[in-house]
């Protein structure tokens, strides 16, 4: 559940941070899993995972529908460190029922960077877009994406960590970094006054509304920086790019897990037509 001192760091600064969200053996199976899958070029698939289409190569290795690539990965979608917190931040306690699949993972990928490589600032409460706003109102949080970002390395110094700007997600006002520092080739956020790094272990993970200003810093260690990244809203959404949970997937799911994945629902309709003999007084009525 959300503690009352969580609550008051989301609504101030707008992410939490939850250490040791995963445990060793969790993180462990998750880089195996990893390991495993071949580096595949732009635009390219691996059974249900694809290796994401972006013409920033300095963004890194970013491979979508990562729930795809097996059972230690399917167990984030309603993993108990977060799925809690997640829903309270998303619609809150009060107007959600799992029964009725009201979570919806909108996109869900592995990022892995290298030496050299970042993400650009993007987002702030200034754009008032819909899709990630903030609100509270009535003793609720409404949030329309919240993120999760797991750290499966740990990321401190010169590591590449995930900045952002608290506070940012209230903000009327448009940063003046933030054209010099937008996402493209090379850019990061490591010249934004009032931009923070966000440190963690491996395991940890940070929990943040998407209209907070984010990005991350450049690496300049060597080796990776490999996080996942769940993003979560109501079940009206819908997803962000064009995939869609393999049938493979949602056989494998628990009811809940199906309804977090893919809350939408098939009307069947057999095509019927009224008895002639029910319309004929309507008919009669109209021709008067």
């Amino acid at each position: 559940m959300v503690t009352p001192l969580q609550e008051y760091l989301f609504d101030l600064n707008g992410f939490i941070k939850l250490e040791k969200a995963l445990t060793k053996v969790e993180v462990a199976d998750l880089n195996m899993g990893l390991d495993v899958l071949p580096k595949l070029d732009i635009d390219e698939w691996y059974g249900y995972l694809h290796r994401e289409v972006t013409d920033d190569a300095t963004r890194g290795l970013i491979y979508q529908q990562i729930y795809e690539a097996g059972k230690p990965f399917e167990k984030l979608i309603d993993h108990p460190s977060w799925i809690s917190k997640i829903k309270h931040f998303v619609g809150g306690e009060n107007t959600f029922d799992y029964n009725h699949g009201d979570l919806f993972i909108d996109e869900n990928f592995v990022s892995i960077r290298e030496k050299g490589e970042a993400i650009g600032l993007h987002s702030g409460g200034h754009t008032g877009t819909q899709r990630t706003q903030f609100r509270y109102r009535d003793g609720s949080f409404h949030c329309g994406q919240i993120n999760l970002l797991i750290a499966l390395t740990d990321i401190g110094d010169n590591d590449g960590a995930t900045m952002v700007i608290p506070g940012s997600h209230k903000s009327n006002i448009i940063h003046p970094h933030l054209k010099n520092n937008l996402i493209g080739t090379g850019a990061s956020v490591d010249a934004v006054e009032g931009a923070i790094e966000v440190h963690m272990n491996a395991g940890d993970a940070i929990l943040f509304v998407d209209a907070i200003s984010h990005g991350s810093a450049k690496r300049t260690n060597e080796g990776e920086r490999r996080i996942l990244v769940f993003r979560y809203g109501p079940s009206w959404g819908n997803f962000r790019f064009g995939y869609r949970p393999s049938p493979e997937l949602l056989d494998r799911l628990t009811e809940r897990q199906k309804q977090i994945v893919y809350p939408f629902k098939e009307y069947e309709r057999t095509p019927n037509r009224l008895d002639e003999s029910k319309c004929v007084g309507r008919r009669r009525s109209m021709a008067q």
